[in-house]
């Protein structure tokens, strides 16, 4: 594997200030080096905008430069078809680029390595596998949808040391502190849905906006891109108040709410005339789900493999999963969630009736458990952050 390089490096950190803009395209950045000199960067800054690669030869040729003979340094594979813009690849060959340098390679499987053929067919030295991890990992959610068209999901959680996320009465903020709560921000702002569940509303009437400011958004709210991401409420029995913020704001265009095909026609319709409304399948408890009392028809959920097929095949790539813990315990108990963001405050919280950020029935047997993988713990102030990747059940 070739190893690090100062110029990929840099193509990095050029391609991450396209964070939260490039969606459904993934985050490029591009550095063009006579000698060992740098005379063109740039970036993919958002989707429908020129490529990394294309800014890279205009900053150059806006320096005074001239792109024949040099090196392109860039974090994936260029690409090589017609789609909004023109390909990388023609514009790299006539600029008269001599070698390309590149990290990751392109994840789609109809496309992976063509554009490196066709560079090779015109001449060019081409070497790809540069960082290759840190090229995939800045991408990882659009990798996991170009290949699955389903979102990559993150399950986001606030809690005590214990695992509680609000007492038994429903209070829950706050348990971090801000420098936690900021970065939770930065996770809404790096994807294209958050989602919450109907009980996370009732008890808490959430913005899901950035905290601290009014919703913003390039263009109309109805496009679903912008620093204000798109809303989702799983509310099987449209119980949501036609009151709650995310069906009143600017952006309520953004909001989308999922419904039971049991839910009332006349609560929908209502819902439908503020917000989008999703009627989606509902499925039986799991095998481990105890009965209860409670009537089959209130124990009937949405169900969410549907759903995520639904919301990848309208170039959502990216899911941030904020619910309670029953909403929680679904999609990682189901095998839907590909990342988890925990956050622990010095707290002890106790109590068999409080809250837990993961609750449902639990896996039945350790065998059941699920895994964790890359795991990375960063202090923020007194609070700990846990990130991980959660591990496919066998």
């Amino acid at each position: 594997m070739p190893s690090a390089s100062p110029y990929m490096s840099l193509a990095l950190r050029l391609a991450r200030q396209g964070y939260g803009m490039t969606s459904p395209n993934p985050m490029v950045g591009a550095v063009l080096v006579r000698g060992s000199k740098i005379i063109g960067r740039g970036w993919h800054w958002r989707a429908g905008k020129p490529h990394a690669e294309i800014e890279a030869l205009r900053d150059a040729q806006q320096r005074g430069h001239t792109a024949k003979g040099t090196t392109l340094y860039v974090t994936l594979e260029p690409c090589c078809t017609h789609g909004r813009t023109p390909p990388c690849t023609e514009a790299i060959i006539t600029a008269g680029i001599k070698r390309v340098v590149a990290g990751a390679t392109d994840p789609n499987p109809q496309h992976s390595g063509r554009g490196f053929r066709i560079l090779r067919r015109s001449g060019l030295d081409v070497t790809h596998g540069v960082m290759a991890a840190e090229c995939e990992r800045l991408n990882e959610a659009f990798n996991h949808w170009i290949v699955r068209r389903t979102p990559f999901v993150t399950v986001k959680v606030a809690m005590t040391l214990d695992g509680k996320i609000a007492t038994a009465a429903g209070e829950s903020k706050w348990i971090t502190t801000a420098k936690a709560r900021a970065w939770g921000m930065k996770l809404r702002r790096g994807t294209d849905a958050i989602l919450v569940g109907i009980n996370t509303v009732l008890a808490d009437d959430p913005s899901l906006t950035f905290r601290g400011q009014k919703p913003v958004v390039r263009g109309p709210c109805s496009v679903f891109r912008g620093p204000t991401p798109r809303r989702i409420v799983l509310d099987t029995q449209a119980r949501i108040p036609l009151s709650a913020q995310v069906l009143n704001d600017e952006c309520a265009g953004l909001t989308t709410v999922v419904v039971g095909t049991l839910a009332s026609r006349t609560r929908v319709a209502a819902l439908a005339k503020r917000v989008n409304v999703l009627v989606a399948p509902l499925v039986k408890p799991g095998p481990q789900a105890r009965a209860g009392t409670t009537p089959l028809r209130e124990r009937l959920a949405i169900d969410l493999r549907w759903l995520l097929r639904r919301l990848g095949s309208e170039d959502i790539i990216s899911l941030l999963v904020e619910g309670g813990g029953e909403v929680n315990a679904s999609f990682l108990l189901q095998g839907l969630v590909q990342r988890i963001v925990f956050f622990y405050a010095p707290r002890v919280l106790g109590g068999r009736n409080s809250r837990p950020g993961v609750a449902g029935e639990g896996a039945r047997g350790l065998d059941e458990v699920l895994n964790l993988s890359e795991v990375e713990w960063r202090r923020l102030g007194p609070d700990l952050m846990l990130g991980a990747r959660v591990e496919p059940s066998v």
